[in-house]
């Protein structure tokens, strides 16, 4: 029977500790102050799938230069209909909502891209992490 933190039928690697460091962000702690992850679901249309994929390899880049900014993720769907999932990762929910009235949000979603790139309406999903894992 696996114990708490192993995992069952997982091989073993010299390099990847088992169980990985477990932080649970403080209780009773100000919650503005707990990372912040904004999830963007994008149904783009099958022949446009290229063209997304360019422009955030073309793009200006201002998102990298803002405060509190700490990651950004492009996810292609496998499968059709499944959307593609941009995701940003903020120190705190601020850091984020200060990033939507800057100047700079402004130039990064100039020019969309038309109508029919997309398959259906877009979805933002935001979250407050609570529990996170890393390795040490």
């Amino acid at each position: 029977m696996p114990t708490v933190g192993s995992i069952p039928d997982r091989p073993a690697h010299r390099d990847v500790r088992r169980d990985p460091l477990i932080r649970r962000c403080p209780a009773g702690t100000d919650t503005e102050s707990n990372m912040y992850v904004v999830i963007n679901r994008v149904p783009v249309a099958k022949d446009w799938h290229d063209a997304f994929e360019q422009r955030f390899l073309e793009r200006a880049g201002q998102v990298e230069l803002q405060p509190g900014f700490v990651r950004m993720e492009i996810m292609r769907p496998e499968t059709e209909d499944t959307p593609y999932l941009v995701q940003t990762a903020w120190k705190d929910r601020a850091a984020f909502e200060a990033w939507l009235k800057s100047d700079d949000f402004k130039v990064a979603h100039q020019n969309p891209l038309p109508k029919e790139a997309f398959s259906g309406e877009g979805r933002l999903e935001a979250f407050e992490v609570i529990i996170y894992a890393e390795p040490e």
